[in-house]
């Protein structure tokens, strides 16, 4: 008798534990608003500056800017930017930052151009929030409130993954800003049929199971060198650049919920403003170019769909993965010069 109690009190033990592991790991996660102290001027106005812990500053020069942007009451956004000139917006998407910029930053250097890079909410130094706000209307007009407090007249855009509808979404809320695109590994259509864009994606969605995979067994930052052409381009040092920032929040929820709202068929909650997105884009007549990692394991396949969006682009082939960014600088940041170029020689 004492043996079936002991059972019986074991697996009441263990059911209360699972259904508190099951509560921890679903929960939403809080608000969590970064602090920043000082001030940074530019023409726009004053704006909030954020000072990078050493992990994150060594990895820039001194001349950049680091500000916060205030889009709604407690939801902040991280902006880096240098240099001066002509204004470039360049997006990253799931689960990088700003700091994916870095190196094309580097590359253009000695060009007068203004680059700005601003990191979603959820991730980087950005505000945290809980995991029902991540919404791709939400992202367009937070990223959208961003280029509007800049004041900006004109942009060359770049973006990259959900850079690629979340900065493109925000443009489409500021008419006559965009006058170029730099398309990098991305998709801009509307879903037109069920499918899951990989297994990955479609384990995401999985309720607890998607927590289970990507927030308990397995880091999905450690995942990213094997989204590469060349895994060694995502060093410890650039993987900490990203994961730590999300890790000291105590929210973790972005990376697995921007997964969530990747579309898997027309009446995904992403679906509707995917079909603005891609209506403003087809409608775009505009210089671009096209950079493409053909090693992506989850976008080479979409170059076919994203030139026929911009069908007179050039395009560029690479061997490089997912976040090219970290692989093949040096073509990107040629082909940001000769739109911002081409742009300029236009508006002459």
């Amino acid at each position: 008798m004492i043996g079936a109690n002991f059972v019986k009190s074991l697996l009441g033990a263990l059911m209360v534990a699972g259904l508190l592991g099951v509560f921890v790991i679903t929960r939403e996660g809080a608000l969590v608003t970064p602090e920043g102290q000082g001030r940074v001027k530019l023409d726009s106005g004053v704006f909030e500056a954020f000072a990078l812990p050493d992990y994150a500053a060594r990895l820039i020069t001194r001349d950049y800017k680091s500000y916060l942007v205030e889009v709604e009451p407690g939801i902040k956004i991280h902006v880096l930017e240098v240099g001066s000139g002509y204004p470039v917006y360049l997006q990253h998407g799931n689960p990088t930052s700003g700091f994916l910029y870095r190196k094309i930053a580097a590359e253009l250097k000695n060009e007068s151009i203004r680059l700005i890079m601003p990191t979603m909410v959820g991730l980087g130094f950005s505000s945290k929030i809980p995991s029902q706000q991540h919404t791709l209307d939400n992202h367009m007009h937070w990223m959208g409130s961003v280029l509007a407090q800049l004041q900006l007249e004109s942009l060359v855009y770049v973006g990259q993954d959900w850079g690629g509808p979340v900065g493109m979404g925000a443009l489409t809320l500021n008419p006559g800003l965009l006058k170029g695109a730099v398309i990098l590994n991305t998709g801009l259509n509307a879903p037109q049929e069920a499918a899951n864009l990989s297994v990955p994606h479609a384990l995401a969605k999985t309720p607890i199971l998607g927590e289970l995979l990507l927030e308990v067994l397995v880091s999905m930052f450690d995942r990213l060198p094997n989204m590469q052409g060349e895994p060694s381009s995502m060093p410890p040092e650039v993987l900490k650049l990203y994961e730590q920032p999300v890790i000291d929040s105590g929210n973790r929820k972005a990376p697995l919920t921007l997964m969530r709202m990747v579309t898997d068929g027309p009446d995904h909650p992403s679906a509707a403003p995917m079909r603005i997105i891609e209506d403003y884009a087809v409608s775009l007549d505009i210089p671009a170019e096209i950079v493409w990692g053909m090693n992506d394991p989850i976008l080479a396949k979409a170059l076919p769909t994203v030139r026929a969006i911009f069908p007179e682009a050039s395009v560029i082939e690479t061997s490089a993965g997912h976040f090219l960014q970290e692989e093949v600088p040096g073509e990107i940041a040629e082909a940001v010069m000769r739109v911002v170029t081409e742009v300029k020689g236009l508006q002459e």
